[in-house]
């Protein structure tokens, strides 16, 4: 469908028909909107469903981002985090290492430790399991958030062990959710081109689906803003929709657009800010049955952040302390920030900051 072919002004009003009903957005819908040049008016549809789910409210968690390995078999061609063993920059820390690392930085408002690292090949399934365990033992009431399904994959392959056995065996040893990581665009096209080497399409959707099934709230992303089409986007959100209304165990979706290749890339390189403030939009229209979209600073930038928050947005991450993977790649945000710096950005946007834990029970409503 090409927007040239049907009378816009029209077919944006039956779209804001479906908003106003409740009734979900199709495929050719999503598809038009990103066709579409007012972005104006799919900010408002986006921001009245929002505000429908979530009022004023804008959510963000004192957070702590941990790098355990970036050693990693798989070589995604928008990676610039991982290495070869070996190679100069590689390294591989041990959960006393991390403790240390942690004492150094931590405080005691922090509610998560974020866990990403490579898929390091040269250690075995309980290294990674007495990790989370031993950092659960140091900080019992730290939630973890540890490990994508691309991981839960590659641990299954190295231990031999279901999916589901991956995932008990974690969970026993402290995990209590996943990152939505290693998503990038669910299409095997997309896979191929960009060298995705680790988890399929099906292969992410089914350790989602098993950690719902075990009880499991779990978080998911989009890496848009190379080579995928908008009809691959669109199906990607679709495919996640799907899986919601399947298990309901999706907390949140997180759009991240991707870095430039190295830290001197022209800005021309960077998603432009007109398609991060659509593809946030369209992702909350789209996704009816989530009940977050995160604009994360991390990749957006602030600025972009604080104007996520009346398009559709109604989570502002954490204040993460140290960030490598992005900024490896080149980003040019901070790597982290405070909690009144984020109480700020919420502020500064007319909303109400309200401090969570991982799963979004309220902490701490900050009046304005």
């Amino acid at each position: 469908m090409s927007i040239t072919t049907v009378d816009p002004i029209k077919r944006m009003a039956e779209i804001a028909d479906k908003v106003e009903n409740g009734e979900r957005l199709s495929m050719e819908d999503g598809l038009f909107l990103y066709e579409s040049d007012d972005l104006l008016t799919i900010g408002q549809l986006a921001n009245k469903v929002n505000t429908r789910l979530n009022g004023n409210k804008v959510y963000f968690v004192q957070n702590m981002s941990l790098y355990f390995t970036n050693v990693c078999e798989e070589h995604c061609s928008f990676c610039h985090f991982r290495r070869d063993e070996g190679q100069e920059g590689a390294y591989t820390l041990t959960p006393d290492q991390m403790l240390d690392y942690i004492a150094e930085n931590f405080n005691p408002e922090i509610k998560e430790f974020h866990i990403s690292q490579g898929h390091n090949p040269h250690l075995p399934f309980e290294y990674y399991v007495d990790c989370i365990r031993r950092l659960k033992q140091a900080y019992p009431d730290v939630t973890i958030k540890a490990h994508t399904a691309a991981e839960i994959e590659f641990f299954s392959r190295i231990s031999g062990l279901s999916y589901r056995d991956v995932l008990k065996a974690l969970m026993e040893a402290g995990l209590s959710t996943l990152p939505g990581g290693g998503a990038e665009i669910l299409t095997e096209r997309y896979r191929s081109k960009m060298k995705v080497e680790k988890a399929s399409t099906e292969e992410w959707l089914d350790v989602h689906r098993q950690a719902h099934l075990l009880g499991m709230k779990t978080h998911a992303t989009m890496l848009y803003g190379s080579i995928e089409t908008k009809e691959e986007r669109i199906r990607h959100m679709m495919l996640l929709r799907e899986l919601q209304d399947e298990t309901g165990g999706f907390l949140v979706f997180i759009p991240n657009s991707v870095q430039p290749a190295s830290k001197n890339a022209s800005l021309k390189r960077f998603v432009p800010a007109w398609d991060e403030l659509k593809t946030m939009a369209i992702s909350r229209l789209m996704l009816d049955n989530f009940p977050h979209i995160k604009a994360y600073f991390i990749n957006i930038g602030t600025k972009l952040t604080q104007l996520s928050f009346t398009f559709g947005a109604s989570d502002a991450h954490g204040t993460i302390v140290k960030e490598k993977i992005s900024h490896a790649a080149g980003a040019l945000s901070p790597e982290g920030l405070t909690r009144d710096e984020i109480v700020w950005l919420i502020q500064g946007a007319g909303r109400v900051a309200v401090e969570r834990d991982t799963f979004y029970n309220e902490i701490k409503v900050y009046e304005r």
